[in-house]
């Protein structure tokens, strides 16, 4: 796996590469796409077992996020100025399959809804909508925070909500090293222009199931983003039947890799042949 920018509409973007190793029959590429606050990295163990499999894989940081930068504009986070990037990229040869993770879900809809082409689009621990619930409250209560403190300020206080979770409270030195990098190297613009984004984002399942697109409804059933209840619904509404990974929550590409890469070469090998 290589580091690399790619072009987008608005500019480079930083990206990982995962190619198929020599010798195995390539299949369809795949384009992963990150939730807020996340990046490439979120798919770091996955893209190699999808190369494996034989897709040339790519995740990328969003504009804003990680190491693709971006202005203090908020308005250059809004869901058309990010699905235009998507769409930029996916016009770039044949159509792929789209992996989007949470708000990254609601970008790649709307490129694709937009017309970018892809042959699926799968939909992980995303929702049909705006974030609401516990998630969708500390988006609003970071604005505050962000005025007068800064990113460093939302960073301070994220990091007091997670000493309270043994799962993010014991994570090792250098990971808890590479997500504080990580979340202070957002632009102030793009946590608030992502995060109006992701909680007034509009319902449009109805129109992506019209658009007969093939698409697949994953999350943990312990996700605290939207709830499985949600996504569930949403799956119901797509006339599809969702895969639910038992004891995950909202990143079970991190939390185990493998499950999530056999669902998705399930998915996809139906799709292709």
């Amino acid at each position: 796996m290589t580091e690399s920018r790619v072009q987008a509409a608005s500019g480079e973007l930083a990206a990982l590469v995962a190619s198929p190793p020599t010798g195995v029959d390539r299949k369809r590429p795949v384009l992963a796409v990150p939730g807020y606050t996340g990046s490439k990295e979120d798919f770091i163990h996955l893209l190699p077992l999808l190369a494996r499999a034989g897709h040339p894989a790519i995740a990328i940081d969003l504009r804003g996020q990680h190491e693709s930068g971006g202005p203090e504009d908020p308005t250059a986070y809004t869901m058309a100025a990010l699905g235009e990037d998507v769409a930029s990229l996916l016009a770039d040869g044949g159509p792929r399959h789209v992996l989007a993770h949470s708000f990254g879900g609601l970008i790649c809809r709307e490129a694709i809804l937009g017309g970018a082409p892809a042959a699926s689009l799968t939909l992980l621990c995303s929702g049909p909508g705006a974030l609401g619930g516990k998630r969708g409250m500390l988006i609003e209560l970071m604005r505050p925070l962000i005025e007068d403190g800064g990113v460093p300020a939302v960073f301070a206080a994220t990091e007091e909500l997670d000493a309270a979770d043994p799962k993010k409270a014991n994570l090792p030195p250098e990971i808890k090293d590479f997500l504080r990098r990580r979340f202070l190297a957002h632009p102030a613009a793009a946590l608030l222009g992502m995060g109006t984004t992701l909680t007034t984002a509009p319902d449009r399942v109805a129109e992506l199931r019209a658009s007969g697109l093939p698409v697949l409804v994953a999350y943990g059933d312990q996700d605290d983003a939207w709830s499985a209840e949600e996504q569930a619904d949403m799956a119901r509404r797509l006339g599809v039947t969702p895969v639910v990974f038992a004891g995950h929550g909202h990143s079970p590409a991190v939390e185990d890799e493998a499950i999530v890469a056999e669902a998705l070469e399930r998915f996809w090998s139906a799709i292709d042949g």
